[in-house]
Formats: structure tokens, sequence, C-alpha cells
């Protein structure tokens, strides 16, 4: 533990620093807009959050990625093919190979045609539930019928042949006369007092097929096809839906969690704002008492030590965290502000480790602390005063400690005491949760505050 004047890291009173007050002409109106021209801070620029695109965008839900899309499609129209393929296996169907060809068509046609129907749904994304459903149901028809169409002018020239051939086996003649119509010709029924000698020949028979009564066979297949496509498209239709809602739900989840990031930041912001007018206003005063009683060396060394301090606190974001040998020094720069008030009596003892110095920690989260030391102990006191800030690591936890070795507190303490130590226990809290713990209290002769908290590597 080294033990040191702050003046050796804080203001600068050397005589050429004195020399060169700052120009007074830079701090007059200007003409164009009769008000003081504006000094912005090292972290105006630097420090402003890049604005969010995606929080920008929140008025334009989430979509289901393309490739989702294309993949529950291929899904759909993969497992019916399969299904429908295996089902002929076992039935034994004849003509598996110039089927299974067509089917592959039928397949991939069905698979576009519920491509297209997705470009149609994902107009309603941004509707009610009860228009999607209703949507679905309307465009899912025209779909299906296009794809039992498809199905049918596919399967046409081997469904033909298909009855043909069975036609053949139960010894039944198909053919058509010039006028289209199909005629089935096959064995008359007979009877045991209608049956001729041996070796007769049987008598025969013959329908007449009419081209209305075909068509309506047909009518009737395409729309037993297009109820059963309806249905799959439906599935599909519902299965989007689902995965549409849950990519929703992911998004505002996240959304959510900026929300709630940008809440929180927001609250470190206002909990670090909050130290810094208390600062100023203390600072301003001690620096009034200088000028009042004809102490300008020595105010201006604590505007020179200041000026150093603001640059230094400012540069920083007011939400991030920085390196304990920044925040050390940050401290430093302050207790060298206040040595000019307390000249004899303040000493600044600092122990911080070369391995700790990396850690990271809450910008200015000793601020609060090292104020009450220097109005409790420094300021309450006529003796020489020693606030140390020690650096430790326990049990894999990094412990920081401000303690004084003056009078202690008074019987009466209500007042700034209270309301830094409770900014640091929110700060923490907000920054870490339950992970972080404040003790403080007194010391034999003083008083200690104790911060535990995680050890954070990059902040």
């Amino acid at each position: 533990m080294s033990t040191r004047s702050p003046l050796q890291n804080g203001g600068n009173g050397s005589p050429q620093a004195r020399s060169n007050p700052p120009d007074r002409r830079a701090l007059r109106p200007t003409p164009a807009t009769n008000r003081p021209p504006r000094f912005p801070s090292a972290g105006d620029r630097r420090n402003t959050p890049p604005v969010n695109r995606d929080d920008l965008k929140t008025a334009n839900p989430a979509r289901l990625p393309l490739r989702t899309v294309l993949y529950s499609i291929a899904g759909l129209w993969l497992c019916y093919f399969v299904l429908i393929t295996l089902r002929a296996s076992v039935v034994g169907i004849d003509f598996q190979f110039d089927i299974v060809w067509r089917r592959i068509a039928v397949t991939i046609a069905a698979a576009i045609v519920t491509f297209v129907l997705w470009l149609l749904l994902r107009l309603f994304d941004n509707r009610s539930l009860a228009v999607q459903i209703g949507a679905a149901l309307v465009l899912a028809m025209p779909a299906a019928v296009l794809i039992a169409q498809t199905n049918q002018f596919t399967f046409a020239a081997i469904q033909e042949r298909f009855q043909s051939e069975l036609a053949e086996q139960r010894g039944i003649s198909l053919r058509r006369d010039e006028a289209g119509n199909l005629i089935i010709e096959g064995p008359s029924p007979s009877s045991p007092e209608m049956a001729g000698p041996i070796g007769a020949a049987t008598p025969s028979t013959s329908q007449v097929v009419l081209p209305g009564e075909e068509q309506k066979d047909r009518f009737l297949q395409l729309l037993e096809t297009s109820l059963d496509r309806y249905f799959l498209l439906l599935a599909w239709a519902a299965l989007y839906f689902a995965l549409l809602a849950g990519v929703r739900a992911r998004e505002a989840e996240r959304r959510g969690e900026r929300f709630r990031s940008a809440a929180k930041a927001a609250e470190l912001r206002s909990l670090r704002y909050q130290v810094n007018p208390h600062f100023l206003h203390n600072t301003l005063n001690s620096l009034s008492a200088l000028v009042m009683t004809g102490k300008v060396e020595r105010a201006e060394e604590m505007i020179q030590a200041l000026s150093q301090f603001y640059r230094h606190s400012l540069a920083d974001d007011s939400t991030g965290d920085v390196s304990l040998a920044d925040e050390i020094e940050l401290q430093e720069q302050y207790l060298a502000i206040e040595s000019v008030r307390f000249p004899r009596r303040l000493r600044v003892a600092v122990d911080l480790p070369r391995e700790l110095e990396s850690l990271c920690v809450p910008g200015m989260i000793l601020q609060p602390l090292v104020e009450n030391s220097v109005k409790y102990a420094v300021s309450a006191s006529s003796q020489p005063v020693t606030i140390s800030i020690s650096v430790a690591e326990e049990y894999g936890r990094l412990v920081l400690r401000v303690a004084d070795d003056g009078p202690g507190l008074p019987a009466d303490h209500s007042g700034g005491f209270g309301i830094g130590l409770a900014n640091v226990r929110d700060r923490l809290e907000a920054r870490f949760g339950k992970d972080a713990s404040v003790t403080s209290g007194p010391i034999g002769t003083g008083y200690e505050t104790q911060l535990r908290l995680p050890m954070v590597k990059h902040g």
C-alpha cells in the first residue's frame, strides 16, 4: 500500500499553467445567436448510442425465412410421394415404372403450386389470424383443383392402359365407335335354362357408354382428388401459420430484451448522472470559498484539476464499464481537487494489484463513497485523515474497499451519505443483480464500505 499526495496524479498547479489564463473573449455571446457557444464534451459524439435499425423495423413484423418455407413445402410433398409409392407397392399395382415418373412430375407441380399459394398467403402476414385462416380456406381451393387437374391429365394415358388390361383379364373388350362412344363388349349373363350344347358359341352382349357419362365419372374423380389435395394444402397452411407465429414470438422476445436492455441502460445512465451534479455542487462551493478568501492560486489549481477530472469522466460511456486502473485514476483526480481544499488534512492510500488493473467495474462507482469520506471524515476533522482505496480478489470475486480513519459518522447523517450509498447499491443491482453486494459500517476509528461484485474481464 502506497501513500501519496493526490496532486501527484491530479491537477496541474505549475506556474506555466497559472500564467496562461483562458481567453475570456471565447466565452462572450456570439452576435448571430446572442448565446454563449456550446462546448461539446469529449463524449458527446463517441458515447451517443448508435441507432438500432432493428428497433426501427418494429412496424414490419418478422417474416418466415424463404429457406424454411421451401423446406416445409418439400417435406410435405416428399412425404406424400413416399407414402403413395409405398401404398402402390404393397397393393401390387402394375405399370410401376410408368406410374412413378408421372407421380414425380405431379409432385413437383404440386410443390410449385404450393409455393405460389405461399406467395399469396404472405400478403396476409400482417393481418389477424382470422383473416389469415379465411385467406387459406379460399386460396387453397383453386390450388387444390389445379393440382387435381394436373394429376388427372398426367395419369390419363396410364389409366386407359390400366382399364384395357383389367378388361382383358375379365374377358371384356373396350372400343370406341366413330362417334367416340365407348363400347364395352362381354359375355352375356347365362342361366342353366339358357345353356346351349357344349361347344356352342357363348352369346355376348354390348354396352354403350355415352361421353356425358364418362365426363361425369371424370368429374367425380377430379372432385375426390381435389378434396384430398385441399386438405393437404390446408394442413401445410396450418404449419406455415404455426412457424410464422414461432418466428414472431422469438422476434417479440428479442425486441423485449432490447427494450429491457435499453431501460436498464437508461437506469444506469440516470444513476450515473446523479453523481456529477452532486460532485459539481460540492466542488463549486469549495471553489467559491477559495475565491472569497483570496486564495487565487489554489483556486486556479482547483479549476485545472476540475477540468482534467471532467475531461476524463465525460470521455467514458455513462453506462459502460471501465478498467479498475481508469476508475482509480479518476478517484485520484477527484481527490486532487479536494486536496486543494484540505492540503494538510487529506492523505490518500491506494492499493491496486497490477494483475487486477484490467478488470472492469461500472464507471465512477467509487465516486459517492470517496465523497462521503471527504465530507464526513476529512471535512469534519482537524487532524490529518487518510482515505484508503484498496482492491483485492477473494474467493473468485472482486472486493473494493473505501475506508477512512476519520472521526466516523455523526449521529445525524441522514443526508447525502445515505443518498450516495443508495446510488452505489442501485447501480450495482442494475448492473449485476443479486451477484453484487454492498456492506458498510464503522471500523474502530473510521468507516469502511465494501463492494463485492463479479470479476468482469471486459466491459
